[in-house]
């Protein structure tokens, strides 16, 4: 009886194991998964200002910046009304004034939004599936995990005061943690 009995809770205890080894496991697609969908929810980008309302341009000193404002309007993301065009005295240069709306177009690349100014997404980064999931386990609930991202521009990206990146990809480390009940998911990001 005794011998049985050992016998049973020696199988029982590894079996616990063994179905506790199986849900501390990851692997680079499970950590790939995680991290895509995080990045679904919690979306990497980097942003810009971006002026509407009444704006004045003149013809020549704000000729690039006229012609980005020119192909956001052709690209359906805000409307742009002329409201006045007046020579300037003495000069070959003229002013023009517009009435410039972000339309419904943009909504998704608009953060946020006041009176006469909007933050809008410049740089969306996604995970780059070309490139591997490097990741190391610290211990059986915890993992360190460093994708790639890929820099994907938007229409406003040309707004970018500075250009700073001047690679095409960022890379990021997550920490992933093992929660019972949800499973892996990303930590403190």
């Amino acid at each position: 009886m005794k011998r049985s009995h050992l016998l049973f809770t020696c199988i029982l205890i590894l079996f616990s194991l063994n179905s506790c080894k199986d849900e501390t496991t990851i692997n680079e697609n499970e950590a790939s998964a995680v991290i895509e969908n995080y990045l679904e929810s919690n979306p990497e980008f980097k942003s810009t200002s971006f002026d509407f309302g009444e704006l004045k341009f003149r013809g020549q000193k704000d000729q690039q910046k006229l012609a980005v404002y020119k192909v956001l309007e052709n690209k359906g993301l805000i409307k742009m009304d002329l409201q006045e065009q007046k020579k300037v005295f003495l000069s070959k240069d003229t002013t023009y004034v517009y009435l410039v709306a972000l339309n419904d177009k943009a909504a998704p690349l608009v953060i946020s939004q006041r009176r006469d100014k909007a933050e809008v997404k410049a740089i969306s980064y996604l995970l780059d599936d070309a490139k591997p999931v490097n990741f190391i386990k610290t211990n059986n609930k915890t993992a360190k995990a460093t994708v790639s991202l890929k820099k994907v521009e938007t229409a406003f990206y040309p707004l970018i005061k500075s250009n700073d990146s001047n690679a095409g990809f960022i890379t990021k480390t997550y920490k992933l943690k093992l929660k019972k009940d949800s499973g892996w998911i990303i930590e403190g990001n």
